[in-house]
């Protein structure tokens, strides 16, 4: 059924005709004013919660295969910053918003949000209710969807939802492969500080090889600034080329896709890894589902997913309550973890799996992202915690 009307996220006033609509492969109709790049883009679509952050948010290679509908409706009005992207290119494929993006005020603004979609080739689409579409993903799961941008605002409804109905889907998609880096390279920078922005990284106690699953940049400052020289590897990279560089540590980044799909590549890598060394392992997110397949695990494809900067998560560890970041559509089944492996974190949303640990082992990983600052520095102990296993590790 095609839904119309306001509600639909027609906008309000009436003064200004559709240049843009979602339809979803379920007949749904949601039209508003475009903005960014014009054209259309076919993915899953997601809902994100956080108040700030849609910059970051867009070029997470996390995102790679999704539309964002961002539930806070004052989306573009501090403009965009080189500074805060996380990849070169945005890695969403478009995004959803309440309001169209107004023009810019911060003192950071280098552009115009809708100008920098449109020179990255991404689009947007404002006045819709995101209230109303947020509530369906919520009820009925992520849907696949069809964005489109068309300032004539002619849109052929019946090919948009046909569209959307042949999109795959994200399970069974290997996504790191799309989002990986290259070839190899060293990261050299620490986080950001006022007043001084981001800094040359202190000097390196750790040798870290970082797997490049669709690394956040900022993660990457993280480990620099807890102490660790960093090698980012290709998603791809063998178990040999990784020995061969005699780290002290190893790193699996975030990263989009159906974590079952990489593992087919990336999990007998790391169980080869870990059966010929004792190096200390951490990962986040995509990371921390690669490291549960490679102990035994299975994971599952979440309803909507968790996509925010609010999130609780426990620490059994500690019995302490971190705010989390969180960006992932799959999920670790505690209930498949192996003898050897506990859960040492838990969602206090929905209890589901949000970090694992190896009894007796320096290997852990968590699902949330302690590098995106969401308390704002509730979860950086665990980059902390990485250096000290290697410190530890080196005494031994």
């Amino acid at each position: 059924m095609t839904a119309s009307g306001p509600q639909a996220g027609e906008p309000r006033t009436g003064l200004r005709a559709p240049t843009a609509c979602l339809v979803l492969a379920d007949g749904q109709v949601f039209r508003g004013i475009g903005f960014g790049a014009t054209g259309t883009a076919v993915a899953e679509l997601c809902f994100n919660t956080a108040m700030t952050g849609y910059q970051e948010i867009m070029t997470d290679p996390s995102y790679a295969g999704q539309i964002v509908t961002f539930t806070f409706p004052h989306i573009g009005n501090t403009g965009v910053t080189g500074e805060d992207d996380e990849t070169a290119d945005p890695v969403a494929a478009g995004m959803v918003v309440r309001w169209s993006p107004t023009e810019p005020s911060n003192w950071r603004a280098e552009a115009e949000l809708g100008d920098w979609l449109r020179r990255r080739n991404r689009i947007g689409i404002g006045g819709v209710d995101t209230r109303r579409l947020t509530r369906a993903i919520r009820h009925q799961g992520a849907p696949h969807v069809a964005l489109c941008h068309d300032p004539s605002g002619a849109f052929d409804i019946m090919a948009l939802r046909a569209a959307a109905a042949a999109f795959p889907g994200l399970e069974g998609m290997d996504l790191a492969r799309d989002v990986t880096c290259a070839q190899s390279y060293r990261w050299e920078t620490a986080r950001w500080a006022w007043p001084d922005g981001y800094t040359p990284a202190p000097q390196a106690r750790h040798k870290v090889v970082a797997i490049d699953y669709g690394a956040k940049r900022n993660i990457l400052r993280c480990l620099a600034s807890a102490g660790c020289a960093v090698q980012v590897l290709p998603a791809t990279t063998t178990a040999e080329a990784i020995l061969a560089l005699e780290p002290d540590g190893l790193f699996l980044s975030n990263g989009p896709g159906d974590p079952a799909a990489t593992g087919a590549y990336a999990v007998p890598m790391l169980q080869e890894v870990m059966a010929r060394s004792r190096m200390p392992i951490f990962g986040i997110c995509l990371g921390h589902q690669i490291l549960a397949l490679a102990l035994g695990a299975r994971t599952l494809k979440m309803n909507h997913g968790h996509h925010g900067a609010n999130h609780p998560v426990k620490d059994h560890t500690t019995g302490k309550v971190e705010i989390t970041s969180m960006n992932h559509g799959f999920a670790v089944d505690s209930q498949t973890l192996p003898a050897g492996v506990e859960e040492t974190h838990t969602s206090l949303f929905d209890g589901s799996n949000c970090g694992i640990a190896v009894t007796g082992r320096p290997i852990f990983s968590v699902q949330y992202h302690p590098e995106a600052s969401p308390g704002p520095q509730d979860s950086f102990y665990l980059f902390e915690r990485f250096a000290a296993a290697m410190d530890a590790q080196k005494g031994a």
